[in-house]
């Protein structure tokens, strides 16, 4: 499978104005064959490669493969919405191939600018290193800029893991309370996170009330860092709960809760919209996807309606058998358990029908 890395370009300051420089005009182009592509209605990478590349070129002194593939971005942008020119941030993706960009073993990336190639350092995890050894880099690779720093995403071609006959089902639910629970009675408590969001969201609102320099200034430097301490959560959710389904020969069973945002705005109460809104569900379940997949583990989604109503032992559903949110208890055959253990058994036995 396919997986994209992101590793740190550590550039000097007269590496990181070339950078700069190339990204810039790299997006200035994409902007001019935009309005060329969108005015002339042709939209296809031959297409807008006929009228504009020698003009591109004389215009912006871009090199033939830059030219090439700030046309190749502008095509497919347009492969999902025609109805208006569209238009690239001035410090938007530069996208390289392998003939402006090629590496130098692990440490160095050879990358073409304005003013020619040149050879940065690159900080690259021990993780990371493992993965990239002895492997090649697919494709494209984009060159982006994050809070003054350049990273490059490299796509690496990984192969998938043996696929086994699953000789069991571990079934997740995921929530806000508790990130996960899975049918074994492992709870991922999502206290931790919710108290640094609720904390953040104090902090976002005394410096957006104050507007001082210095407070726009924190604000900016604090604007990714709820973003990675979350998917760091959700990495070592996901990798904890593959690793049991692996050594238990079991397939994972998860809630299809596509669009339950928009199925659940209107009952969601008023101080717990922000929660909700920044429920990260979806981000776990694909990271549980692609390292299931790496590591060969089958993973089913399940219709996840009343899955917290149904008595997995007598079958029936009803709104009173979670009378809270914290506690199940059938009113048919008395059988009672923390409400989201019950419902990581219901998506189990969902998924053993399939």
């Amino acid at each position: 499978m396919l997986c994209t890395m992101k590793i740190k370009l550590l550039t000097d300051s007269e590496q990181h104005r070339k950078l700069l420089d190339t990204m810039k005009r790299f997006n200035e182009a994409c902007n001019y064959i935009s309005k060329v592509s969108f005015e002339s209605k042709t939209f296809g990478k031959i297409g807008i490669q006929k009228l504009c590349y020698y003009d591109v070129r004389e215009r912006f002194g871009l090199s033939a493969q830059l030219v090439v593939r700030s046309i190749g971005k502008v095509a497919e942008s347009y492969k999902t919405e025609r109805k208006s020119v569209h238009a690239f941030r001035e410090f938007g993706a530069v996208v390289y191939d392998q003939r402006i960009l090629s590496f130098k073993g692990l440490e160095y990336a050879s990358i073409l600018t304005l003013e020619g190639r040149i050879d940065v350092p690159m900080i690259i995890s021990a993780y990371h290193k493992g993965v990239l050894q002895g492997r090649r880099v697919r494709g494209q690779a984009d060159l982006i800029l994050q809070d003054g720093s350049f990273y490059l995403l490299l796509v690496v071609d990984l192969p998938d893991g043996t696929p086994f006959e699953p000789e069991g089902v571990i079934g997740v639910d995921l929530g806000i309370a508790n990130i996960a629970v899975d049918s074994t009675s492992e709870v991922f408590s999502g206290s931790k996170v919710n108290s640094i969001r609720a904390r953040h969201r104090r902090l976002r609102k005394k410096l957006q009330a104050k507007g001082t320099k210095s407070a726009k200034r924190l604000l900016k430097k604090r604007r990714r860092k709820e973003q990675r301490f979350v998917r760091d959560i959700n990495h070592c959710i996901s990798k904890k709960i593959v690793e049991k389904a692996k050594g238990t020969r079991s397939m994972i069973a998860l809630e299809d809760l596509k669009g339950i945002r928009e199925r659940t705005e209107k009952t969601v109460k008023k101080a717990q919209r922000a929660k909700h809104s920044s429920w990260a569900f979806y981000q776990l379940r694909q990271f549980i996807e692609y390292k299931a997949r790496l590591a060969g583990v089958p993973v089913v989604l399940v219709d996840p309606r009343n899955t917290s109503r149904t008595c997995p032992e007598c079958g029936l559903i009803d709104k009173k058998n979670r009378a809270t949110r914290d506690t199940f208890h059938c009113q048919c055959c008395g059988y009672a358990a923390p409400a989201d253990n019950v419902a990581a058994r219901i998506i189990a036995s969902r998924a053993t029908v399939i």
